[in-house]
């Protein structure tokens, strides 16, 4: 990430947009059950940025009541774990989770081949029935402005589902909104 990157995600404003805004609209709905893994927490976690980091940070979290304590966890360090690695060769088991989380981050590795690496890894590491949800930007100038001198590989929301399916996952529902798209992907019960 850039020095403006940087900047931006550690601000009051992002802090407030993320909690009040995209980390609800992304789970909403959502059960994500007792085992989170956070993808791209970089050094803040998701309560200090949620920019998400340059080849995808690790951020595990056992959580009962999921955002207050996905919220809450960083600010305790008591109900969560921060690793540093590699989104496209994760550190554990597989099947170990019952939800992965990406926000903002997918966009920071560094081809096409890693974001598919990653989603391959992602669905080794969820449980049967697992969900991964994600937010991201689109490929706009003002984007590509804002990454100058850092990682940007935009995805391209109409082929996330055929990306998703190759790597294993069903149930794919992608939903976009001004300035970002989010989806939900569930790894089968059979896989």
């Amino acid at each position: 990430m850039n020095a403006l990157e940087n900047w931006f995600c550690s601000t009051a404003y992002w802090r407030r947009v993320t909690q009040r805004e995209v980390l609800p609209w992304m789970i909403r709905g959502a059960s994500l059950g007792d085992h989170v893994l956070e993808i791209g927490a970089g050094a803040r976690g998701l309560p200090r940025g949620s920019c998400g980091g340059s080849r995808g940070g690790l951020r595990a979290s056992n959580t009962a009541t999921v955002l207050r304590r996905i919220l809450a966890a960083r600010e305790r360090d008591g109900n969560g774990s921060v690793l540093q690695g590699d989104a496209a060769a994760l550190p554990f088991v597989q099947k170990s989770f019952s939800s992965v989380i990406a926000m903002l981050m997918l966009h920071h590795l560094r081809s096409s081949d890693e974001q598919e690496r990653a989603f391959r890894e992602i669905f080794r590491v969820l449980r049967p029935g697992g969900l991964f949800l994600a937010v991201d930007i689109p490929d706009r100038w003002l984007h590509r402005a804002i990454h100058w001198h850092s990682t940007f590989v935009p995805l391209n929301p109409v082929t996330i589902p055929a990306r998703l399916a190759a790597a294993g996952f069903s149930q794919v529902n992608v939903q976009c909104r001004p300035g970002g798209f989010g989806f939900q992907a569930v790894r089968t019960l059979s896989a």
